[in-house]
């Protein structure tokens, strides 16, 4: 299941995971974010113990999204032992997302 995550708590979120986290940043008002959080959903669902997704909303997060250099949404930054991995932007579809995951060691 899916964490929301803000400024305080973001870092503890990717740092301590312990598997592959997907950063979502996203914005309640973006049409291809709202597309993208079923596929997020189901992705983590068939990966549970491989997968974590965390979720932040840039309206109320903007300068965490600014630390990370976040431009648009969606976002996904795929974190693994803390360290950004990848990172896909804007409405992917669910091979795109299967291969960045499995290219990811």
């Amino acid at each position: 299941m899916s964490v929301r995550a803000n400024k305080d708590t973001f870092e503890s979120e990717i740092n301590e995971a312990g598997k592959l986290v997907i950063a979502d940043f996203y914005s309640d008002s973006c049409v291809p974010c709202k597309r993208m959080s079923p596929l997020l959903a189901e992705t983590e669902e068939e990966n549970p113990e491989g997968i974590k997704l965390v979720k932040l909303n840039i309206n109320f997060d903007g300068e965490t999204a600014q630390k990370y250099n976040v431009t648009s949404v969606p976002t996904l930054v795929f974190f693994k032992d803390g360290a950004e991995k990848a990172r896909l932007t804007g409405a992917v579809k669910k091979a795109q997302l299967a291969e960045t995951i499995n290219s990811i060691d």
